[in-house]
């Protein structure tokens, strides 16, 4: 699944260029369906979710898109492909940027960028979804994923994260921070 949407992602960003929409659509569809399909083959919505944001970082990342637009878009096509609402909804919300971040990291792209974008993209899904902006903000998850990753990566995405969006100020609980190998 997910060099299937890697694909996807790939061939809609060369084709409309706009980087947002493309990774909305994309996103969203391949959720949609695979949701519908999760209890035939007995995988997880989670599963799901974490399949679809790797593969989508992972086209991202081939085309050289802006990390920003992409991580927006991710986390607003999970948001509207799962269709969650309430406290399911801010799961998915950490899982994805977990994920995001996590991927983001192994492909070498800006980890500041994917925060950033996954922070504007659950403040925009929020409405959607019927929970504050605030509970919604991404950033947990991101801080989370980044403290797996390291001090630098955890510097990087609370300097991105907390960075007021459309007046929203997020406020962050720190992660626990990888053990040093």
């Amino acid at each position: 699944m997910i060099e299937t949407v890697k694909d996807k992602i790939v061939a809609a960003i060369k084709g409309t260029g706009n980087i947002v929409q493309a990774t909305v659509d994309t996103v969203t569809q391949t959720l949609t369906t695979t949701i519908k399909d999760t209890a035939k083959v007995g995988t997880s919505a989670a599963d799901a979710v974490a399949h679809v944001a790797s593969g989508a970082i992972h086209g991202v990342a081939q085309v050289g898109a802006d990390l920003t637009q992409a991580a927006q878009g991710i986390m607003l096509g999970v948001l509207r492909g799962t269709k969650q609402t309430g406290k399911e909804a801010l799961d998915t919300i950490s899982h994805t940027a977990q994920i995001a971040i996590r991927d983001t990291a192994k492909v070498g792209g800006d980890v500041g960028a994917a925060a950033t974008g996954l922070v504007v993209g659950a403040i925009e899904g929020a409405k959607e979804i019927g929970v504050s902006a605030e509970d919604a903000a991404a950033a947990d998850g991101a801080m989370k994923a980044a403290g797996k990753i390291g001090k630098t990566a955890v510097e990087t995405v609370r300097k991105a994260v907390t960075k007021p969006v459309h007046g929203v100020k997020v406020v962050l609980k720190e992660p626990p921070l990888a053990k040093a190998a």
